[in-house]
């Protein structure tokens, strides 16, 4: 059972800005997955995948932050990670990060468990 402890509207408001935010860089694909955490049984990631140009590391920890945008010509506000973090916070949970292994940003929320 991949089941998460969240409010449907909070989840419903995660999983749209990260499928906002990679629908909107990738080239022609994004991945969903979810499974237990490796090492948290208590824990369940969701995973969103891009095939998009990806995010200097520099920048991961930086546009987590409200009103930060990796590139000021690209549409939108610069609030949908943020509000992600603050969400998954509140549920004890967090989001990080990474690059997708075929390229492009890998977004891992991480929420717990039933």
């Amino acid at each position: 059972d991949q089941s998460v402890q969240v409010q449907r509207e909070d989840l419903d408001e995660m999983l749209g800005n990260l499928l906002d935010n990679a629908c909107k860089w990738a080239r022609a694909r994004v991945t969903v997955t979810s499974a237990r955490h490796a090492s948290d049984a208590g824990a369940i990631v969701i995973t969103v995948d891009d095939d998009g140009p990806g995010l200097q590391a520099s920048m991961r920890e930086r546009v987590l932050q409200r009103g930060v945008r990796a590139d000021e010509a690209a549409p939108g506000s610069g609030f949908g990670l943020a509000i992600v973090r603050d969400l998954a916070e509140v549920y004890r949970g967090s989001i990080a990060l990474d690059s997708a292994p075929g390229g492009g940003l890998r977004a891992r929320l991480m929420l717990p468990a039933c």
